[in-house]
């Protein structure tokens, strides 16, 4: 019986660095590593090799994680991994970006529920958000307060944009957007929630 090798026993096998890194630039970035990305120049979702990866070698990353101090976490409904921080030394930045994604989301579903539609249209790409959406929104005061308390200075462009880095969101045209499988994870969850308080 052969001695196993370091990279062997840590888990590294099969694991270019160049790909942990963009891993754990994503995730440290707030981002979340969804199981399908939208493709602009098809115009269709596609398997995203990070979650490939991810989900392959799990333990490992995992462990390593664990290591830095962070829980990598997994929502099955909405087929994404996310870090969640042990250590809580850098919440308030955390903390800000969360709420910054609640507060975008939630008036998304509020709008698209006042407008009598189906939440479920926000995440497909042949419906979603339009830009006769994005400028009713806009053009709402009370929703414009909200945006800026919760720091989006510059309206629903900033929102949005900030929501796509994130994959929350995916632009699918020049101004049209529709939510990822963790947009619309978080906001029936959001949604969820509110219900269980009212």
């Amino acid at each position: 019986m052969s001695a196993m090798t370091e990279s062997q026993r840590s888990g590294f096998e099969g694991i270019l660095p160049k790909q942990s890194a963009a891993i754990y630039r994503e995730l440290t970035a707030g981002k979340v590593i969804l199981r399908s990305l939208w493709n602009v120049h098809t115009a269709e979702l596609e398997d995203n090799p990070l979650y490939n990866l991810v989900f392959n070698h799990l333990s490992h990353f995992t462990e390593l994680y664990a290591h830095l101090g962070y829980e990598l976490a997994f929502s099955d409904a909405g087929g994404f991994f996310y870090l969640r921080e042990v250590l809580d030394d850098d919440s308030d930045e955390h903390d800000e970006n969360a709420l910054k994604i609640q507060v975008a989301l939630l008036l998304i579903g509020r709008y698209f529920a006042r407008t009598g539609r189906d939440l479920m249209y926000l995440g497909r790409a042949d419906a979603g958000l339009k830009d006769e959406d994005l400028n009713a929104m806009a053009a709402d005061d009370e929703y414009n307060d909200i945006l800026r308390t919760a720091r989006f200075d510059k309206g629903w462009g900033e929102a949005m944009d900030f929501l796509v880095r994130r994959h929350f969101v995916f632009r699918s045209g020049p101004e049209r957007f529709f939510l990822s499988s963790a947009g619309m994870n978080f906001l029936i969850r959001l949604v969820s929630a509110f219900s269980e308080d009212s």
